[in-house]
């Protein structure tokens, strides 16, 4: 029983991961600060769930930016692999509060490679995220493309953590593989994304921001395809590339944008109601759009998302329902 280290455990797709892995039958030590970046009873509300599944679970409460507290978890535990989703999330906040994404995204994920280096890891896979491409208007986005040109401190921090893999990867052979995850979505997810904010103002009967007029394509991923995605690489460690370092990135998205405005009224008919809409330019540290081609992923490991956001946004619609009492 492989023993399996997932740090952002309370969180949305570490909770949807974690879950996963006690069903295959993995040993999983959760580590997250539980910060109130959003409400944290959905945090705790994961925790239990994964908890009254059963399964050999341990939960760390701890943050990445403390040595001692990530040091500690390698020291008792020896995960055999690592996934590091713990991050400081969202575009838009990383304008009015830089610091927590270089202690969270920076220094938090330098002490995750140290620990590796120092408790050698059968695999590291990392979050990264389709941020990164910024505002280029080649699609669909390729792992080819240049993406020195972050349009906001949160991608700066995920290109950082790449480059920063890569260099351990480099020098220590740990195998290192980041995954750029775009727009996941799906039931217990994060209320700061904007299909949640949508939701909770429609319920509410509020009016809904839409920015740049609507004009704006996404590449929604459900959460299960991500998790899938990430399952088929976890005893794959990345292999020597042309310099001889272990080291990789994949694209794991959808490989289907879809306008703003479509997706609004896929979720309202989930939902059983329509949206009072005001219309905005837009914000500042936002792309046009995203649009992942998984061709890498698909040849590697047969990677293809299942999921329609049809299918997905019914999932989340049901789920919220419920969660939150809904008739």
């Amino acid at each position: 029983m492989k023993k399996i280290l997932v740090t952002g455990g309370a969180g949305f797709i570490g909770y949807h991961l974690s879950k996963k892995l006690l069903e295959k039958g993995y040993e999983v030590i959760g580590f997250d600060n539980m910060n109130d970046y959003y409400d944290p009873k959905l945090k705790e509300d994961r925790l239990a769930d994964l908890k009254c599944k059963g399964g050999p679970y341990t939960f760390i409460k701890g943050d990445l930016a403390d040595k001692e507290a990530v040091t500690g978890v390698f020291t008792a535990f020896h995960p055999d692999i690592v996934v590091n989703l713990a991050a400081q999330a969202g575009v838009r906040y990383s304008i009015d509060h830089p610091d927590s994404y270089i202690q969270s995204n920076i220094v938090g994920f330098f002490h995750i490679l140290e620990a590796c280096r120092h408790y050698p890891v059968e695999n590291l896979l990392f979050a990264s995220s389709s941020s990164v491409y910024g505002n280029q208007e080649k699609v669909p986005f390729s792992t080819d493309d240049f993406v020195d040109h972050p349009i906001s401190l949160y991608a700066a921090t995920k290109k950082s953590d790449e480059l920063m893999a890569y260099t351990y990867a480099h020098l220590y052979k740990i195998p290192a593989t980041g995954l750029r995850f775009f727009t996941v979505y799906g039931p217990f997810g994060r209320p700061d994304m904007a299909y949640f904010k949508f939701t909770n103002k429609i319920v509410r009967n509020e009016t809904i921001q839409v920015y740049n007029n609507g004009d704006m394509l996404r590449d929604f991923t459900y959460v299960d395809d991500i998790v899938n995605g990430i399952c088929c690489m976890l005893e794959s460690p990345a292999k020597p590339n042309q310099d001889s370092d272990p080291y990789k990135v994949y694209n794991i998205g959808n490989n289907h944008p879809v306008r703003l405005m479509k997706f609004i009224e896929i979720l309202e008919d989930a939902i059983g109601r329509k949206a009072k809409k005001e219309f905005l330019p837009m914000q500042p540290g936002d792309v046009y759009q995203t649009y992942a081609d998984i061709s890498e992923l698909e040849k590697d490991f047969g990677f293809k998302p299942s999921t329609s956001l049809k299918e997905g946004l019914s999932h989340f619609a049901a789920w919220y329902k419920d969660y939150y009492h809904v008739k």
